[in-house]
């Protein structure tokens, strides 16, 4: 088959972004809601604030906002985890960053799997948050043999999605016809499943041990279990969703409010308690519930530089030896103001923060710089300083591990967090994914050196080729 038959990556992950997305709504009907509020907020902070819709505009990064969703899933074995790197890669996404969450209680360690060409996450920077259960951190040696046991019994995938994974990697693409199969039978390994795999017994035991291992342990599948929209401002979101009829989370993960985001801020919508049916000794199915699925939403900043997550790192510890926000929010405005108060020591504008080397940033010609021509290279300062060349913020495209735990604990339960002992091992999951992840602070650079290059050859070439 020829090359140029076959659909784009980036095709492929739109088709699948939009077709998870309806399956969502179709399953949560709240999601729906909060996309409406979403896009409601978003249309008028763009409204209010013409210089933002101008910079994203001229940074072609206007159109990604509506299309932009990242999922999370939960997976149990090795096999899984190197199966899912592989059909992701059919839609040109790549596993980025490590996060370890046993330091905060959460008895899983992930990735992100995403675009990381800016041509990529322009077309459609869908990513899907993915954590694999260590099962080495539950305790009871039994109950550890006994889940591992189950897992092993089930498969995730359809044949066919397996099937045309194998024919995309042994051709270099797949068709039109074959794209729709993958896209639909892709589909169903992350679609809500009401049955369990186990009895309610071993429900209970396994919800004992961590709220997440009976998520991960007791389905047939790892269905999605959030599906979160980008807003330009969290905080009006947060406020508006009991006016839609949705009850938010306490507390905004991630920094404080700022004229200038950085990194991440998310929040959501409590999980909801949902009718299961468990396997009952005689053969039969008896009537349960369980608590996984939630609705959330991030606001995304500036991606920081290894100084500036430090100092963020740093802030945020400070801010949480003097307060600690209690998973039912009864604390929420004495956390908020310590964030704050923190805060107040990380620079708050793009100059600053630039100037600091606290953040990357992508760099472009002025106006004035793509009508100069320079008898040779030139510092970054000076050409910046002489209107030349202007910068802005690289948007930070990954997660926040204690940002995530906090979603997690505040929607899988108030009163039973575990404590684990923080057990990193990057090099055991990157075993089990199959490859190496890429490191984001490499990545982010490469794309800040990237445009500075862009520009210092721009400014030259003319004068050159005379």
């Amino acid at each position: 088959m020829k090359e140029n038959s076959f659909v784009s990556a980036d095709d492929i992950r739109s088709a699948f972004s939009a077709a998870m997305s309806l399956m969502y709504r179709e399953e949560v009907p709240a999601y729906g809601t909060l996309m409406e509020l979403v896009a409601k907020v978003n249309e008028e902070t763009l409204a209010a604030d013409v210089a933002l819709k101008e910079r994203l505009e001229a940074t072609d990064s206007l159109e990604r906002i509506s299309e932009e969703r990242h999922g999370a899933i939960r997976l149990g074995t090795a096999a899984e985890l190197s199966m899912m790197r592989r059909v992701f890669a059919v839609m040109g996404m790549y596993p980025v960053g490590y996060y370890d969450l046993s330091t905060a209680g959460v008895p899983v360690h992930s990735t992100a799997f995403r675009p990381v060409g800016e041509a990529a996450l322009k077309r459609n920077p869908f990513r899907v948050f993915t954590s694999l259960l260590r099962l080495d951190l539950i305790a009871d040696e039994t109950l550890r043999a006994e889940a591992d046991a189950i897992l092993k019994e089930r498969q995730i995938f359809t044949p066919g999605a397996i099937e045309l994974t194998e024919k995309a990697e042994r051709d270099g693409g797949l068709d039109r016809a074959d794209a729709e199969r993958f896209v639909a039978q892709v589909l169903e390994t992350f679609r809500w499943h009401d049955k369990a795999n186990v009895g309610a017994d071993m429900y209970k035991r396994l919800h004992d041990a961590h709220r997440l291992i009976a998520d991960v342990v007791s389905f047939k599948g790892p269905h999605i279990n959030h599906l979160t929209p980008r807003t330009l401002d969290i905080d009006k979101v947060q406020a508006l969703m009991p006016e839609y009829g949705i009850a938010p989370k306490a507390v905004v993960e991630g920094p404080p409010t700022r004229k200038c985001p950085i990194l991440l801020r998310q929040t959501s919508f409590k999980a909801l308690e949902e009718p299961v049916s468990f396997r009952d000794a005689d053969g039969g199915w008896k009537a349960g519930s369980h608590t996984a699925r939630f609705g959330e939403i991030e606001q995304r900043g500036i991606a920081l530089t290894p100084k500036g997550r430090g100092l963020y790192d740093r802030l945020l510890d400070e801010s949480r030896k003097i307060v600690r926000p209690a998973a039912d929010g009864s604390n929420a405005s004495e956390y908020q103001a310590a964030l704050a108060k923190a805060f107040e020591a990380f620079p708050d504008s793009w100059a600053e923060i630039r100037e600091a080397g606290l953040g990357y940033f992508s760099y472009s010609l002025t106006e004035k710089g793509r009508q100069t021509k320079l008898p040779g290279r030139r510092d970054l300062k000076s050409l910046i300083a002489d209107g030349l060349v202007e910068f802005d913020p690289i948007v930070y495209e990954d997660f926040l591990p204690v940002s995530a735990a906090g979603i997690f604990q505040s929607n899988l339960g108030d009163g039973a967090q575990q404590e684990f002992v923080a057990s990193p091992n990057q090099k055991r999951f990157e075993t089990d994914l199959g490859v190496a992840v890429l490191n984001e602070f490499d990545h982010y650079a490469g794309i800040e050196q990237a445009s500075i290059e862009s520009c210092l050859k721009a400014l030259t070439a003319a004068v050159a080729a005379e």
